[in-house]
């Protein structure tokens, strides 16, 4: 078994800054790729931005020079960093990794999600 926690949603102001976590346990052989991404109410989830194992990054372009992906693979955790947010930021954020766990089966988990909004 594996599971992605994710913590640090919450309501913030526009302009203001918030800070999410995820970190993966259980059964895991090695953690690849990680990510984030959101939904928005009646809208697709959309990627937010990637890392690879080996630090490698892709951001989506509305968040590009504002959030910032980093990992800590001795502690299995992605976090990201958002700036300046906007009120169209405002979504479910969900934490994504691509394991192979330790019977060797590889595939994507995903977190349950945390809420982000961005309200005056």
């Amino acid at each position: 078994q594996v599971q992605l926690v994710e913590s640090g949603g919450g309501l913030v102001q526009p302009g203001g800054s918030l800070r999410l976590s995820c970190e993966a346990s259980g059964s895991i052989f090695r953690l690849n790729a990680m990510g984030w991404y959101r939904q928005a109410p009646g809208k697709q989830r959309e990627l937010v931005a990637t890392i690879s194992r080996g630090g490698t990054t892709t951001y989506a372009d509305s968040v590009k020079g504002r959030f910032t992906i980093s990992r800590d693979n001795a502690k299995n955790t992605v976090v990201l960093q958002m700036n300046s947010l906007k009120p169209e930021d405002t979504a479910v954020f969900y934490c994504n990794a691509n394991i192979r766990t330790k019977d060797l089966v590889l595939r994507d988990y995903w977190g349950r999600g945390t809420q982000v909004t961005v309200s005056s």
